[in-house]
């Protein structure tokens, strides 16, 4: 299969999570069905300056973020940090996070959401 770029699905979401501001949403996959039943998103999320998305617990699940570009503020359960292109997070099933984008220009990254 290939999915050419006009194919994606791209929806924006305002305040996820209670965040600042919109978030846009490029579905990679189009959930469950095409992750075999292990996982619900695989998406490239685009956070423009001072957008985030708010802290929220991961029950059944976890997430996983690549940062492709720009600078974030990440709540990892708790624990602020400052992420960077090329880093990774990873938010296990029962714990937390939050993202904000704390730079000037637009926070790109790879979200993986997959069940436990």
């Amino acid at each position: 299969m290939v999915r050419r770029s006009a194919e994606t699905r791209v929806h924006v979401r305002e305040h996820a999570f209670e965040g600042k501001g919109s978030i846009t949403v490029r579905d990679l996959l189009r959930g469950p069905e095409e992750m075999y039943e292990k996982g619900r998103v695989f998406a490239h999320t685009t956070l423009q300056p001072g957008c985030s998305i708010g802290y929220h617990v991961h029950e059944n699940e976890s997430e996983t973020y690549y940062i492709l570009s720009g600078t974030a503020a990440f709540d990892d359960n708790g624990e602020k940090t400052t992420v960077h292109a090329g880093d990774v997070t990873f938010t296990p099933c029962g714990q937390g996070h939050g993202i904000e984008n704390c730079g000037d220009e637009p926070l790109e990254l790879i979200a993986l959401i997959l069940y436990r």
